[in-house]
């Protein structure tokens, strides 16, 4: 659970543009940086802020994931029964090609299909589990966005905390040092400080690695999830 008050990252970024009194750099633009920088972390990293919950069944074999949900990381199991495992799309419709019209029984969902391409939405195997029926779902969700009032940046009492893990703080903080200096590019140097900080921020991140694959359901040549 993340401990970093918002209003302590924006301060520390007044330090650093050598605004601490807000006038360059009112702490509402700043806010507003902040906000793109949540969203812009979990555009590379969606493993930063992962949610784990229950999820109830639709009619069909097509599920959409939650309104809060980027994409689909993982389906641990029917709760309060066996688990379920991922398999290829093209290996159902080859040897089951009525597998979207499969009734469950007592085993309930047994597979699962995702395709990245489609990232808010996946396919159960056999269908018919509507109603009553949930999953345990692992899915990469987006931060809500901050909202501050100016009273509550004035006095430096607003409690609200970052909508991802602590250890992205610095990360956050890069991102709006790069968004500020690229506000002021026009002026000697900050071009080449905006960019500075954007290295910080994509280093940190690793952002040129796999990350589809190392954070989406895939399966092995045989179907099975890894």
């Amino acid at each position: 659970m993340a401990t970093t008050k918002v209003v302590d990252i924006l301060d520390r970024a007044g330090i650093i543009l050598q605004d601490s009194t807000s006038v360059r750099f009112p702490k509402q633009e700043l806010l507003k940086f902040f906000n793109d920088a949540q969203k812009e972390v979990i555009l590379h990293r969606p493993d930063a802020k992962m949610v784990n919950t229950t999820f109830a069944c639709a009619d069909g074999s097509k599920q959409a994931l939650p309104a809060a949900a980027l994409r689909l990381i993982e389906i641990v199991r029917n709760v309060g029964g066996r688990a379920i495992t991922q398999v290829q799309k093209r290996i159902l419709d080859e040897t089951l090609p009525n597998w979207h019209e499969s009734t469950a029984g007592a085993n309930k969902v047994e597979h699962f299909v995702y395709d990245p391409a489609d990232p808010k939405h996946f396919y159960v195997y056999p269908q018919g589990v509507s109603g009553t029926h949930s999953l345990e779902i692992i899915f990469s969700a987006t931060p809500d966005e901050v909202s501050i009032t100016d009273a509550a940046f004035s006095a430096g009492n607003d409690t609200q905390v970052i909508g991802i893990d602590d250890v992205y703080a610095n990360s956050l903080l890069d991102y709006i040092l790069y968004r500020s200096y690229q506000k002021d590019s026009e002026f000697a140097g900050n071009a080449q400080r905006a960019m500075m900080h954007y290295q910080g921020f994509s280093t940190a991140l690793g952002i040129k690695t796999q990350i589809d694959s190392a954070t989406t359901p895939r399966p092995d040549a045989t179907g099975v999830s890894q």
